[in-house]
């Protein structure tokens, strides 16, 4: 029987992650050149759109369906078709409230990976490649660690609201994209934000919007979700402080920039960790993973020097897999009783669980991400022309620009 007070609290935290995609929109429409603006922005939106119905028909089932080989759900759920009246992780939640939940996390992802390879990506490509990504990368990942019988779950991995699911393979993702499709035209040049007020306002959507996205991972309204609410809010807090100090420090003032990039570091590196560990734990989770993206996005300019438009890579690829990670070592059994302690308290076979589980989500999203755009590659080009690229996004794919002075 369903408590109709958890289920309402699970239908809220999904409108939570859905203001998340316009945050993103936002936060990177900001950053992009004007001429580029619309087409970051509603791009966000078509994606949300596109998995909502793609999860419905065939992705919830591909992830929650019965087990097929500890690796894929089976087809038994295709189409909202004989589905249990509750959900299969919490006998009081009804199963739409769950579904819809969990269709939210699928759609966002796709949206995270735009930012590796914005302003030189044709829009036909985008949305195809975007569908295919969330059926051979998200669903099975999604199944190996969330779903019933799936072998990353089976090994004892933890991810508590989508460390793994989702930001290691979006962030791994973009790096492939960004690697394949090659840097934008002026790349050389310093291509700065063309509005960080949008990018503020997107980024206080993230923040608030990632209370639903890790606190509704609880499913209940207990202490695992307060405590998931409150980790979020301190890992996302000392992940600010400590890129901006940071930044300070090494170039001599903080930047808007840099503190909201903080912001986004410190969210990603708790999301796996949330209902899984203190307070005190989620302030050194949020620092450690800001410091090393921070450190990482330094690198990749003066060092590596590929095209992450937006440091999806950087931020959620490196800070996902530091926040996995950290889980192994902060995991408190005394926060939730049914997981296991990390190495600080003695476990440190979980912390090699999680590098496993981290390292395989990181090859596979990598790889099959590179194959699915060579596929697109077959029947749209996934590469603007170098004129289209030149006069922008928003009139070439959509015919509208952002501003008109």
């Amino acid at each position: 029987m369903t408590d109709s007070l958890h289920s309402l609290f699970l239908l809220i935290a999904s409108a939570l992650v859905m203001i998340m995609v316009p945050g993103i929109g936002l936060f990177y429409g900001g950053m992009v050149r004007s001429k580029n603006v619309v087409s970051t922005i509603i791009e966000s939106f078509v994606i949300l759109a596109a998995i909502d119905l793609l999860w419905v028909f065939i992705g919830y089932t591909l992830v929650y369906g019965p087990d097929l080989y500890h690796i894929i759900g089976s087809f038994d759920f295709i189409a909202m078709q004989n589905l249990p009246a509750l959900s299969p992780f919490s006998q009081d939640v009804d199963i739409y409230s769950f579904i819809l939940f969990q269709g939210m996390f699928a759609a966002i992802s796709p949206v995270i990976i735009n930012g590796s390879v914005v302003e030189r990506v044709r829009f036909p490509a985008l949305l195809l490649f975007s569908l295919l990504w969330s059926l051979a990368v998200y669903c099975p990942v999604a199944h190996w660690v969330w779903g019933p019988g799936g072998f990353l779950a089976d090994m004892g991995a933890l991810d508590f609201a989508g460390g793994t699911v989702i930001h290691i393979t979006t962030g791994f993702s973009g790096l492939a994209a960004c690697l394949y499709v090659g840097k934008r035209g002026g790349h050389a040049a310093k291509l700065l934000p063309h509005n960080l007020t949008l990018s503020i306002i997107g980024t206080i959507l993230i923040w608030f919007g990632w209370f639903g996205f890790n606190g509704g991972s609880a499913l209940y309204t207990d202490k695992v979700c307060s405590t998931a609410f409150i980790t979020t809010n301190t890992a996302a807090a000392s992940g600010l402080l400590a890129w901006m100090f940071a930044e300070w420090l090494h170039r001599g003032k903080p930047t808007a920039l840099g503190i909201i990039s903080g912001v986004v570091a410190g969210l990603v590196g708790i999301t796996p960790a949330a209902g899984f560990v203190t307070i005190m734990s989620s302030i050194a989770i949020g620092m450690v993973t800001s410091l090393i993206c921070y450190g990482f996005v330094i690198a990749k300019h003066r060092v590596f020097k590929y095209d992450d438009a937006l440091d999806a890579f950087g931020i959620h690829g490196v800070g996902g897999v530091v926040g996995s990670v950290l889980t192994g070592v902060f995991a408190s059994n005394a926060v939730d009783s049914e997981i296991s302690n990390g190495l600080l308290y003695g476990n440190s076979s979980l912390l090699g669980v999680q590098f496993i589980a981290a390292l395989i989500a990181a090859v596979f999203a990598f790889l099959v991400t590179l194959v699915l755009l060579k596929i697109v590659d077959k029947f749209t080009h996934v590469r603007a022309h170098g004129k289209e690229e030149r006069i922008g996004l928003d009139l070439t794919q959509h015919g509208e620009s952002g501003y008109r002075f």
